[in-house]
Parts: C-alpha cells; structure tokens; sequence
C-alpha cells in the first residue's frame, strides 16, 4: 500500500516537474534567440544597430505573446484546435479599414495621419465589431458558439469583397500602398505604440494568469463547467473580448498573421507535456518568440531581407491547418 502511494507521489512529481524544466528550456532558447538577433553582424556597430533591433524584438514579443495567448483562449471556448481568432473577420476588416482610408482620402493624408491616431482608429474600429458580433450571440438567448465562428466568416467574406472592389477601382499607385500595408511587418513599427500596447497585452495577460484555473473547467466542456460552478456564458464573453483585445491590438500594430497563432498553439500543445492553461499560455508564448525571432535573424541574415517574414509564416501555419484538418477528416 505504501508502496502504491509512494510510487503514485513520484508520478504525480514527474508530471509537474517535466513541464518546468520544458519552459525552463523554452525560456533559454528564446533568451539565446533574441541575444544573437540583437549581436549577429552588429558587433562594431552596436551602439547605432542595438537600438533598432530592440525596437523590431520588442514588437515582435509583445505580438507573439498577443497572439499566442488569444489562439490558446479561443481554442479553450470553442473546443476546437483548428479555429483562431482571425476566423471571426479582424484580418478581412483591418484591411477593409486600409483600403476605404486610402479610397476616399488618398495615399498622402493617410500617411499625414498620426501613428498613434490610425492606431487607435484601427482597434476601436475592430473592437466595435467584435462587441456588437458577442452581445448579439450572447445578450439574447443562449446560442451556438459556433454561430460566432459562422458570423465571423461571412462577416470576413463581406469585407473582403468591398476591399477587393475597391482595390480594383483605385489609382495603381494607391493600390500598390494597400497592398504593402496588408503584409504584416516589424520593420515599419511605430516606437510611440510599443508602450501603448506592452500595457494593454500586459494587463490582459495579467487577467488571463488569474483566471487560469477557470480556463482549465472551461477546456471540459459546457456542462462540465457549468457543473463544476463556472457561470459558462458570462465566462466566454469575458474570454472572447479579451482574444478581442489582443487581436486588434497585434493587427494594428503590424498587420494581419493569420494562420501564425494557429502554428504555434499546436506546436504548444504537442510540446508543453501538459494540458494545463498554466503551462500551455506560457509555452506558446515562449513559442511565438522563437519562431518570429528567429525567423527575423534568419530572414535578414540569410535571405537578406528578400522576402517579408508573414509570408513564409503564412505559408507554414496554412500547411499545418490543411494537416490538422486531413487528420480530422480521417478520424
């Protein structure tokens, strides 16, 4: 019997401490990336290039973070690992908003527009939306979350069509603008918004962290939280505006990466050894880091900046959601 309790103690400790050590690793590896992305190439020069590459691995943390997170937490909702926020039209209405700016005002008063102006044009516009979309499926009776999802879509499909249109109709010139501001970039970014939104993905942050054991009910399913005391709806919302929060944040700061969350929150279930929010966040988090800044030192010391980092990142998650879905269909 002692036996027994002994070597279920162990287990239970194996099970806690191999997830640390996990992290633990996943932490030096992204200290290490972001230390050579800072010193390759810029040893006799550091003090003029350190400053501006900070400035790109800033975004990048607080875009990875951001984005990472909000995937884990509207997986955790709708119990599927093939959705992400970006599903519900952020990326279709971010370029809706580009593209009717320069339509009606033109290339030269968009450009004159204060960063910090268009920047928060951008996130109310976005989380209007996402409001008005959770307090109609949520404020009535109770629906299908997947009619969020569904909504989303044909929300996405609309924007999409009228940016398309307009695009056709514009001056070339101006097209070519649109088109350059559809690709999200970390060389473009505006140093007056990284405080901005290191406060906002913080703070969200900060709330998730509190309400990781929730989070953890939430993943059983709606009648298993529900039985175990969650008041589910009310839960989902809060969830749902913050995946609101961090999208629109990440999005008008660097632009749309649709299928990047995607990547890393399944890379993160795979490695964290761990279903458990406060492992799985942490390590998609550290995830997201290394993936975008290594790619970055690989683009710019390997490539030489010959192609844009969203795109081969675009290319990667789409592959990786058209296996999710072959193994779904087979099962």
């Amino acid at each position: 019997m002692l036996a027994d309790n002994a070597s279920t103690l162990v287990a239970a400790e194996r099970r806690t401490t191999r997830p640390r050590v996990r992290l633990a690793l996943l932490a030096l590896a992204a200290v290490g990336v972001v230390l050579a992305y800072l010193t390759i190439g810029a040893l006799d020069a550091f003090a003029l290039i350190a400053p501006m590459r900070a400035q790109r691995v800033a975004s990048m943390l607080l875009v990875g973070i951001a984005i990472a997170v909000s995937t884990v937490l509207f997986q955790t909702v709708t119990e599927n690992r093939i959705l992400t926020p970006a599903i519900m039209g952020f990326d279709s209405l971010y370029a809706l908003i580009q593209t009717t700016a320069i339509f009606f005002l033109g290339t030269t008063a968009v450009i004159g527009v204060a960063p910090p102006l268009r920047f928060a044009i951008e996130v109310a516009a976005m989380l209007v939306m996402s409001f008005l979309l959770f307090r109609w499926i949520f404020g009535g009776p109770r629906r299908s979350l997947y009619l969020v999802v569904l909504v989303g879509i044909v929300l996405g499909v609309f924007f999409r069509s009228i940016s398309t249109f307009m695009q056709r109709v514009i001056d070339p010139n101006d097209f070519l603008v649109v088109q350059d501001r559809l690709f999200a970039s970390f060389n473009a970014v505006d140093p007056t918004l990284l405080a901005l939104c290191a406060a906002v993905v913080a703070g969200t942050c900060v709330w998730v962290w509190r309400s990781h054991r929730e989070l953890d009910v939430l993943a059983l399913g709606r009648e298993n939280a529900v039985t175990l005391g969650v008041d589910h709806r009310r839960r989902t919302m809060s969830v749902l505006l913050v995946c609101a929060v961090l999208v629109s944040v990440s999005t008008a700061l660097v632009g749309p990466i649709t299928f990047f969350g995607l990547l890393v929150a399944n890379l993160a279930y795979q490695v964290a050894g761990s279903h458990r929010h406060a492992v799985v966040l942490p390590t998609a988090a550290l995830l997201a880091v290394i993936t975008l800044v290594g790619g970055q030192a690989v683009l710019e010391h390997v490539f030489g900046l010959d192609t844009v980092l969203s795109v081969i990142i675009e290319f990667l998650g789409g592959i990786v959601f058209i296996l999710l879905l072959v193994r779904g269909g087979r099962r």
